[in-house]
């Protein structure tokens, strides 16, 4: 009998140092993180695909520090002479933020002697900035980004989605699904949740029949 797939709430991932999964293409970026505060302009960039692990970055950073974390679309909302002070502030989403509340910021940080953690999909470089100040706080900052994954720390990540969604799966079906599906972070997120999901509807636990299903269906 086909079971319903229920619309559950969400889960919580583990966002831990421990949890964070290190290889060549982030350990720059975790290196940097853990470099601060020894950060020369007391900002950094950090800039990734999406499901690369920033905003676990972003996490870590406000855990060692003690800084307000914010996302980019609530800064407008928020007074950034408030945020802008020390410890510092971290923007998640930050290309996503107005342009004059994300200066102001970068100014308010500046005179404060707050840090900034800039965090976005894509290098302020290729951001269309249409503010010629903040395109230049942007530049200033120093910048690291997150690479591809490789063929172990995407397998890693899929093992951590499946076990944050408490779903037991086998390392045989972790690398038959490895070569098979889309290379990268957000495709394993999407697959992860595709297969909690057909797991659920069909009662059973997560098995090759169903991987098969969701790699067709997400094909």
């Amino acid at each position: 009998m086909t079971q319903l797939a229920l619309d559950l709430p969400p889960f919580d991932p583990a966002l831990g140092r421990v949890d964070f999964l290190k290889s060549d293409c982030n350990a720059a970026a975790l290196a940097a993180i853990e470099r601060w505060p020894d950060w020369p302009a007391r900002a950094l960039v950090l800039h990734g695909p999406p499901g690369s692990g920033k905003s676990h970055l972003a996490q870590l950073w406000r855990k060692r520090s003690a800084a307000t974390l914010i996302t980019g679309g609530a800064l407008a909302g928020c007074d950034p002479s408030a945020l802008g002070v020390p410890p510092g502030v971290a923007v998640d989403d930050a290309d996503r933020a107005v342009e004059p509340a994300l200066l102001h910021l970068f100014n308010c940080c500046h005179e404060s002697g707050a840090s900034l953690l800039v965090v976005a999909r894509e290098a302020p470089a290729v951001w269309p900035i249409a503010l010629p100040d903040l395109a230049s706080r942007l530049r200033a900052a120093d910048a690291v980004g997150i690479g591809p994954p490789d063929d172990g720390l995407l397998a890693a990540v899929l093992v951590k989605h499946f076990a944050d969604r408490q779903l037991h799966v086998a390392p045989g079906l972790i690398a038959y699904l490895v070569p098979r599906m889309e290379r990268s972070f957000g495709a394993a997120a999407v697959l992860a949740a595709r297969l909690d999901r057909l797991a659920l509807s069909a009662g059973r636990p997560v098995g090759l029949g169903l991987a098969r299903r969701a790699l067709d269906e997400l094909d």
